[in-house]
């Protein structure tokens, strides 16, 4: 007579039970988790004392006015994501491309406004199955929190929980309307060994974009010419706003690139005093670490590439 084999109990939680939580830990209400998933507000309650039950700890805080996570159910959440995610994006590969499938990517307004909308209808013509969000916005949002695909950021490439790759280098260089500055004289002031003159940033109104408050401080020392007075210059919220005041013959702002390419080409901005210096910062994509993009991210991530690759002319 054979033996009997013993069953092993697994110790996998319901998939259920299992969705509805990461639903509630990554919306703010029950309302909207269960929006997302199609279901009631009691079911994804239910769905989670079940999982608490399953794991007999407690993953979610009801004692305030909103479910909050506990440390447990924070910790939990971060270990169980990639997995979802991964079992999404291999999903994803298998079915059939009857719908459109969903790519989300926050980015700073000024660079989706002046480098990147105008590119998109090249991606919606090769990629009409995918549906890109762009979520506009200058503050660094939590990528695996918000549920974000991607994210574009402006600095140094050094952030936590992400996976960040270069994309495009920033420059910068005065920009003015054309007509505004007269190419500088030697009669009209002492110059120094780059060929400015020494007071050349006393002579004219600066705006000064307030994300970037020193740019004009710096582009000076970089310079070796005398750095602006603090009276001369106005202030301005958001990059778009400097250059739209430039634009307008009110003075010179600084313009970075890519952003001010558009302004460049069109003719209606200037570099009067040459070329663009390096300013040390970049923009990065960054996707949120350890957790497998979808196919249709893939496919995203890789024509962003090639199109920052064509605007570095590499």
């Amino acid at each position: 007579m054979a033996p009997t084999k013993t069953k092993t109990k697994t110790s996998l939680p319901p998939f259920a039970a299992l969705r509805a939580f990461h639903a509630a830990a990554t919306h703010d209400r029950y309302k909207d988790a269960a929006e997302s998933l199609g279901l009631t507000e009691s079911a994804i309650s239910h769905q989670v004392k079940r999982l608490e039950d399953f794991l007999r700890v407690p993953l979610i805080d009801r004692s305030g006015s909103r479910p909050k996570l506990t440390d447990t159910g924070r910790r939990y959440l971060e270990q169980i994501e990639p997995a979802l995610r991964q079992i999404q994006a291999a999903t994803e590969a298998l079915l059939p491309a009857a719908g459109r499938s969903t790519v989300r990517m926050t980015l700073p307004p000024s660079l989706a406004a002046a480098w990147l909308i105008p590119r998109l209808g090249g991606f919606e013509r090769e990629h009409p199955e995918i549906n890109l969000q762009l979520i506009t916005t200058t503050r660094v949002i939590d990528l695996r929190r918000d549920q974000m695909d991607f994210a574009i950021r402006h600095g140094k490439g050094a952030w936590s929980d992400v996976e960040a790759v270069f994309l495009l280098a920033e420059t910068a260089m005065p920009v003015c309307a054309p007509g505004y500055v007269d190419a500088p004289t030697e009669s009209r002031t002492e110059k120094q060994s780059g060929g400015l003159p020494a007071d050349l940033l006393g002579e004219r109104r600066l705006i000064v974009n307030a994300n970037f408050p020193d740019e004009w401080e710096e582009w000076a020392r970089a310079h070796g010419i005398e750095p602006p007075a603090p009276n001369s210059l106005i202030t301005m919220d958001a990059m778009e706003q400097a250059l739209q005041l430039a634009e307008s013959g009110h003075g010179l702002a600084m313009g970075r690139r890519p952003v001010v390419d558009s302004w460049l080409e069109s003719g209606r901005l200037v570099a009067p005093y040459g070329d663009a210096d390096p300013t040390g910062a970049a923009y990065y994509l960054c996707r949120p670490a350890a957790i497998q993009p979808s196919a249709a991210a893939r496919r995203f991530e890789r024509w962003l590439g090639g199109q920052a690759k064509a605007w570095r002319g590499g």
